[in-house]
């Protein structure tokens, strides 16, 4: 059967995974009732286009922090790639180096951050950076020695996961009683520099204590930019701004940590206006369609992250499949951009939006 959308893909990879497998990538928190709003989200969004623009072919590029893109796609940081497949995080950079999209690999990634940035560059010399994901860590020598890995490695950027002082309650992995990885797999991350032989990696810890004080500390640690990912209040946006955060990324976490939680596209529009185009903010959770990555320019995202249609397409084909997906998305957006009569990125604004009974502005 032809894979013609990311949806066929998570049919494919979903025949594919053992049950617990696919469960952990695609389960959310409690209900799962964040979870499947933000994919509902962006289809309840009408959009309304112009036409005889004559604008051509769209450009899809988009510079994000200095890092030049050949579209307004992020790969979104999720953990244990080798889960769904051998090569794990190493064909997922290589697929997302060839799309010209930057990848944020995980603290919690199957495969060592070394690795997947020289996975990248394997590509070639104009192969995008790698961002790499951080938990802030309770004893900051361990934090520290991530960050230092990170920069070592040649990250050109951190993501803090600031929306996890706790693990959200996933009870699709507490049915499957999916609580250790299978033997030969580890967080590669969390292994100990100078460990030898000793392959047992430290546990993430999540700490409840964590404020914007912390954010100082992160600050005096590296000179890296710093995005901070699960933003959705504005007065947080706005505190984020004031504390020096380089960038924002409005998300729900894929709704895997607290449940009724608003969709991100939803939580997007005031987020954005709290910060007043002072630092980028970018959005990820629910993103299937070119459509999606319209709708998520037009509120004011500069980028769109993506998460588990990269996993699907991992557990189907690998490296090939991880740049299906990506070439399914490019092209549903080219599409999409020149059918709403935008020619650039920068074309893209609320004027493609519908705003009709029922639908806020």
């Amino acid at each position: 059967m032809a894979l013609l959308n990311l949806h066929d893909y998570e049919a494919a990879a979903r025949a594919l995974l053992r049950r617990e497998i696919y469960d952990f990538f695609a389960g959310g928190a409690c209900d799962e009732i964040t979870a499947g709003d933000n994919v509902r989200a962006y289809q309840r969004m009408p959009l309304r286009y112009r036409v005889l623009r004559g604008g051509g072919t769209a450009d899809l590029g988009q510079t994000v922090l200095g890092e030049t893109l050949q579209m307004p796609v992020v790969i979104a940081p999720t953990a244990f790639h080798r889960l769904a497949h051998p090569e794990g995080e190493l064909a997922t950079a290589r697929a997302a180096a060839r799309a010209g999209c930057l990848m944020i690999t995980s603290s919690a990634a199957t495969t060592a951050v070394e690795d997947v940035v020289a996975a990248a560059r394997s590509t070639g010399a104009d192969a995008p950076p790698i961002w790499f994901q951080l938990y802030l860590q309770p004893d900051r020598g361990v934090t520290a020695e991530l960050v230092d890995r990170a920069e070592e490695a040649g990250c050109s950027g951190l993501v803090w996961t600031v929306d996890s002082p706790a693990f959200g309650r996933r009870e699709r992995d507490l049915r499957n009683r999916f609580v250790d990885l299978p033997d030969g797999l580890l967080c590669a991350n969390m292994v100990p520099r100078g460990a030898g032989g000793q392959r047992r990696p430290r546990d993430i810890e999540f700490d409840p204590g964590l404020s914007w004080d912390d954010l100082d500390w992160l600050r005096s640690a590296t000179d890296l930019p710093i995005v901070l990912k699960g933003i959705v209040h504005p007065q947080d946006a706005r505190m984020a701004v004031s504390r020096g955060a380089d960038g924002i990324i409005v998300s729900n976490h894929g709704g895997r940590q607290l449940d009724t939680t608003a969709a991100s596209i939803d939580l997007l529009p005031a987020v954005v206006a709290a910060v007043e185009g002072r630092i980028p903010v970018l959005v990820d959770g629910g993103i299937r369609r070119g459509t999606d990555v319209v709708k998520a320019l037009a509120v004011g995202a500069c980028a769109v992250g993506l998460g588990r249609p990269i996993l699907w397409g991992l557990a189907v084909d690998g490296e090939e499949g991880v740049a299906a997906v990506l070439e399914l998305l490019r092209d549903e957006l080219a599409l999409a951009m020149v059918l709403c009569g935008c020619s650039s990125v920068a074309e893209v604004t609320r004027d493609v939006l519908f705003f009709g009974p029922g639908v806020a502005p």
